[in-house]
């Protein structure tokens, strides 16, 4: 499902800034963590601001491309510089609206999960492989790959292994007392009078992602290593010789 533009608060605050410039408070609530606030400008940034990871992620891409949750459209934009054939989704209305405005050629309103086109690559940047929700939802996930990931195609992504928010002063770690694996998380967004609905978002460690990709038939390789618990992997289906 898409989102209404009455519930869609990072679309909102996305379409402000395009308008005016500037934009008020895009406020990120989760049980597990104090109130947070996403930079609306940091939705806008060039290649020239992106971090080296996100920089190598858009080297990466080739052949026809999926911009997963593309937002304001930063990427997307960018890797039509490069002359890469690229359709940049978005469940937001909003945010799908501000991308047309900016020259994105190819946006739409449309839920990941909902797709039957095939790409060779699939990008899903800050952390897009959250639309997973939870590791049970893996197995949708990578049968859905099955459909829409062209022979010899990829996903590219970032997550982060976020087992150090239970780390004790000591440097050991205590997760929740919980059967459901730490890095599922919920969160919800307001911008102003807009408070969107709830929803689960995952991060997942690379030895658990890996194991997953494992039981569908696929690989994960590590290209960067960040210093923060954070990594850039590219998913690819398995070759399994005769």
């Amino acid at each position: 499902m898409t989102l209404s533009k009455e519930k869609d608060p990072m679309g909102k605050a996305i379409a402000d800034f395009w308008r005016n410039g500037k934009a008020g408070r895009l406020r990120v609530f989760s049980p597990m963590f104090e109130e947070d606030e996403i930079p609306v400008s940091y939705l806008y940034r060039t290649v020239e601001e992106m971090s080296p990871m996100e920089q190598e992620a858009l080297r990466m891409a080739q052949g026809k491309t999926l911009d997963v949750g593309a937002g304001a459209g930063c990427h997307a934009l960018a890797l039509q510089e490069q002359g890469i054939d690229v359709t940049a989704i978005d469940i937001s209305p909003l945010s799908v609206e501000v991308m047309q405005a900016r020259g994105v050629q190819n946006a739409c309103l449309v839920n990941f999960y909902s797709l039957d086109t095939q790409f060779d690559t699939i990008l899903m940047l800050m952390n897009g492989i959250g639309i997973v929700g939870t590791l049970q939802g893996m197995s949708r996930f990578f049968q859905l790959l099955d459909s829409i990931l062209a022979p010899g195609g990829q996903v590219i992504f970032d997550s982060s292994d976020i087992k150090y928010v239970f780390e004790n002063e000591d440097g050991t770690i205590e997760f929740p007392d919980s059967e459901s694996y730490y890095g599922e998380l919920t969160y919800r967004m307001q911008y102003k009078n807009i408070l969107g609905n709830p929803f689960p978002w995952l991060y997942i460690d690379a030895a658990t992602l890996a194991a997953q990709a494992k039981q569908y038939g696929y690989t994960v390789e590590i290209i960067v290593q960040g210093q923060h618990y954070d990594y850039l992997a590219r998913i690819a289906k398995s070759c399994v010789m005769a």
